[in-house]
């Protein structure tokens, strides 16, 4: 329950009182100070260059404590949800507030089932992409193109049409990403299967072919399970900003799944796995990690080590320790001696880790470094490593985007600046200037 108790005062330059502002407080975390009538009030508006200290939102889905390394998906810790759920029931747990009942959960699971076929004529448009296009720009660009398929669900203030868009998103993502890969290696698609589970049959999209049956690893199935789940959502990042952003416009929910992954796609933010992998093709061989070390303590030099550090946690990502586990599994199922890649991932892993500059720092493997190995081990290809974090994400995006539609306190966001342009000048003609 939301009180408010406190008020805090902001004061001019001789201690006086300008204006005094009412303190929000939320079940946990930090606390708010309630800006909304400053300018109105002052003549003042807040500056934050990337809304680094601005709460633009309540809500009640996800929590961080980047101190204590903690992240809550309505509550439960992360690594419990890993372990014991699956996809589809966390996707419930963030749309409805509540993990399913049983009977809940069949009916979920089959009405999300039900809706992973796409129309056939979205086939053609993977024809019209060139054949080296980045799966995300396929990705982005079907996805954009949904609301032309599914008129009937795009009316955001009715509640039916809005439940029917996130089952097919949910559903149909998968499908979409598993068919921008197949496109760039010109492979034929592959239609779901309804009696696999999520992640099974995301794996089967991917990496089956008409000639032969595909052996389901289930150990691989696990691994994509937990990943899709610790990437779910992450509170207000780029992109889940991004989502609610262009929701308030009332937008309709394929227009705001697709500028979310456009957020996504920025190597500072769902990039950075596909950046890690970059980096340790860069360093090459265990004996020049040194060297690289190295790089990154140069203050002088622009190289850093992708995949350390957070800008939220200042402990280490809870993500990062349920994907080191699923890591550790995989790799001893598999061995990563095949692979030169993965085993000089574990070895820089162990050289930062032993390092005094990082461990002060704080610098720690975080989601984002292990993700990276871990869709290594399960041979998916680099360029998809984003589209499948745009899989994951689409649970929290539509959950987020749900709240913000149904919030009566949403007004169409629209921030304000500091401007530090010219002051008025008067026009001067064309032939009259020098």
């Amino acid at each position: 329950m939301l009180t408010q108790t406190d008020r805090y005062q902001l004061v001019n330059a001789d201690g006086k009182a300008v204006v005094d502002l009412p303190i929000e407080h939320g079940t946990i975390g930090s606390d708010a100070v309630d800006v909304r009538h400053l300018l109105a009030d002052t003549g003042l508006v807040a500056f934050d260059p990337s809304f680094g200290s601005t709460a633009s939102c309540r809500s009640s889905i996800t929590y961080i404590d980047g101190d204590a390394g903690v992240l809550l998906y309505r509550g439960y810790p992360i690594e419990a949800l890993a372990e014991r759920s699956t996809y589809l029931e966390v996707a419930y747990l963030l749309l409805f507030g509540e993990l399913p009942s049983a009977a809940q959960l069949r009916t979920f699971v089959h009405d999300i089932t039900y809706h992973t076929m796409v129309h056939e004529q979205i086939s053609r448009f993977y024809g019209a992409f060139p054949k080296d296009s980045h799966p995300m720009a396929v990705l982005l660009g079907v996805v954009g193109a949904l609301s032309a398929f599914y008129p009937d669900s795009t009316d955001v203030f009715d509640e039916d049409q809005r439940l029917i868009s996130v089952y097919r998103l949910l559903a149909k993502m998968p499908t979409i990403a598993a068919m921008a890969h197949k496109n760039s290696i010109g492979q034929p698609f592959v239609y779901p299967l309804n009696r696999l589970e999520y992640s099974e049959n995301f794996l089967h999209m991917m990496f089956s072919v008409p000639a032969e049956p595909y052996e389901m690893n289930p150990v691989f199935a696990k691994a994509l399970n937990a990943l899709l789940i610790i990437q779910a959502d992450h509170e207000q990042n780029a992109s889940t900003s991004t989502v609610r952003t262009v929701g308030s416009s009332r937008a309709n929910p394929f227009a705001c799944i697709a500028a979310g992954i456009a957020s996504l796609w920025g190597p500072l933010h769902g990039g950075a796995n596909e950046a890690v992998l970059t980096m340790l093709q860069e360093i090459g061989t265990r004996e020049r990690i040194p060297e690289f070390i190295a790089k990154a303590k140069d203050r002088n030099d622009p190289f850093r080590l992708m995949g350390f550090g957070h800008r939220v946690y200042r402990s280490y990502d809870p993500r990062a320790k349920v994907m080191q586990k699923i890591c550790d599994e995989l790799l001893s199922e598999l061995g990563d001696g095949d692979d030169p890649l993965l085993a000089l991932a574990r070895d820089l892993e162990k050289s930062v880790l032993a390092d005094d500059y990082f461990a002060e720092r704080k610098l720690y493997p975080n989601v984002d470094y292990y993700s990276g190995i871990v869709m290594r081990a399960l041979n998916i290809p680099t360029a998809m490593f984003t589209p499948i974090f745009a899989v994951a994400r689409t649970a929290g995006w539509l959950a987020q985007w749900t709240e913000m539609i149904q919030d009566p306190e949403q007004r169409i966001s629209r921030p304000r600046q500091l401007y530090t342009g010219p002051l008025r000048r008067d026009y001067v003609p064309l032939d009259q200037r020098p």
